[in-house]
């Protein structure tokens, strides 16, 4: 289940609906968090719910021959989002348990 992603190809965010019951300061949170990536290494970057697993996966991918799409950075930028932002993905993993059973 794709909860937010956002692209650097068509400009745009995506949240999906079933995230709406979460608090403004979080859904905002995430918006900053996948735009800023999508910046600075471009492509597309989506935050899943894998339901078997019961744990969130941040997965990022681009247009094939893409040359502005930086996939080292991308990597880089993924372990650093899950290092600082560590509580907030745990919360919202925590979330989809609790809510999606």
């Amino acid at each position: 289940m794709v909860l937010c992603a956002a692209s650097s190809y068509e400009k745009k965010y995506f949240l999906d609906p079933f995230c709406e019951r979460l608090p403004q300061s979080v859904k905002d949170e995430l918006r900053i968090m996948c735009t800023l990536f999508v910046e600075e290494v471009g492509g597309v970057i989506t935050i899943e719910y894998d339901e078997p697993d019961e744990t969130l996966v941040l997965r990022t991918h681009s247009d094939e021959g893409d040359l502005l799409y930086d996939e080292v950075g991308s990597g880089l930028l993924v372990k650093k989002i899950q290092t600082t932002k560590q509580e907030l993905l745990k919360s919202l993993e925590l979330y989809c348990r609790t809510f999606l059973k």
